[in-house]
């Protein structure tokens, strides 16, 4: 099937799909499948947990009262529980990949089953302005959780996704969707509905991955991060990944936004440390804790909050591994968990306003 967005000069653009900008996708064979499941079967893989996964009650009185403070909203970020997290950032309230359904699988009665139950219900979210979605593997479009943002109080959020994902929405009755290609960038202004929120520019980032949502649709649509530069708070969300030099290049991309005399680097960084045995297997397309610690060096943020872990049992590693692996990736760094934070399911960071020096100020 002919890619409708092709551009022949954008070098992740294929004719028929998309591909990594360092290292192109290459889909496991049959026989590389079976190699994985049959080593983890004789290894005894996964591994039941020896740690409970942490959940804590949600803050719903700091999470709605924040979202009822427009301009005055305090900067947080909510682990709602794997890639969901609910951010509260210039006046609005924004989803990164909303997951609540029991299973990330094409039905409810198969697939990988929820360990922890979201830290909150859709009952429980504030009205949601903004969904970014990263890509369409089922632990991170789910279609029950968006057909359920659609039909809030108040409207559907208006969902920024990478390119080929509309006509998706579109067959389902959605069309709040914006496309973007990476380093393409959609600026949320304030409008009649939300007229108390700040200008924030949100702008689509390469990450190393893959795309497919059947057996017939690998890489026709894209995948990426996003970085949001609210003037309050500069979040960076992964997405899914693979290490790459991608990082590093964007950190450059947006050095000028990040000079110390505008506030330095991104306030929050949205990295996924989990899903990443066997690493013959998984390195192309998901980084592990050691990886994610370089990645949070790569951007030059200024804090990380570990995501894509403790929900679903998706790779071989124990579900509650991956922060031991991240305190020792940390530990070999010279970094802590004030740095690269563990949540809780369910819990709050309230971070601080962005301030930029006193001379920009001026």
């Amino acid at each position: 099937m002919k890619n409708p967005h092709f551009n022949p000069q954008r070098p992740h653009h294929r004719p028929d799909g998309f591909q990594n900008t360092y290292l192109s996708f290459r889909g496991k064979k049959w026989h590389e499948i079976l190699r994985w499941r049959w080593q983890a079967w004789r290894a005894g893989h996964p591994r039941a947990i020896t740690e409970p996964i942490p959940v804590v009650a949600p803050d719903l009185s700091f999470i709605h009262a924040n979202a009822r403070a427009g301009r005055g909203m305090r900067p947080a970020a909510t682990w709602i529980g794997h890639i969901t997290v609910l951010l509260q950032v210039g006046g609005l309230n924004v989803l990164t990949d909303p997951v609540f359904s029991e299973r990330c699988f094409p039905v409810q009665w198969a697939g990988p089953k929820r360990h922890t139950p979201p830290g909150l219900t859709l009952s429980q979210l504030p009205r949601i302005d903004v969904v970014l979605l990263s890509h369409n593997h089922y632990d991170h479009l789910d279609e029950g959780s968006m057909r359920a943002l659609a039909r809030q109080a108040g409207g559907a959020p208006l969902v920024i996704c990478p390119l080929g994902h509309k006509a998706w929405f579109a067959r389902r009755g959605m069309h709040r969707v914006v496309e973007l290609d990476w380093w393409e960038t959609h600026v949320l202004a304030a409008n009649s509905l939300h007229p108390a929120h700040a200008r924030i520019p949100v702008t689509l980032t390469p990450a190393q991955h893959w795309s497919a949502r059947t057996a017939t649709d690998a890489l026709r649509s894209l995948w990426g991060g996003f970085a949001v530069l609210s003037p309050d708070c500069h979040v960076f969300f992964a997405g899914d990944t693979g290490y790459s030099k991608d990082f590093a290049d964007i950190r450059q991309h947006f050095a000028r936004e990040h000079t110390p005399d505008q506030g330095g680097g991104f306030d929050l960084a949205l990295l996924p440390i989990g899903a990443y045995e066997p690493r013959w297997f998984m390195k192309d397309q998901h980084c592990n804790p050691e990886e994610s610690v370089q990645i949070f060096q790569d951007l030059g943020c200024k804090r990380a909050l570990s995501v894509h872990w403790g929900t679903f049992q998706l790779t071989d590693e124990a579900l509650d591994e991956p922060p031991r692996a991240l305190d020792r990736a940390l530990k070999a760094q010279g970094m802590n968990r004030q740095q690269f934070c563990v949540a809780a399911v369910g819990e709050t960071l309230r971070l601080e306003r962005r301030t930029a020096s006193a001379s920009q100020r001026a």
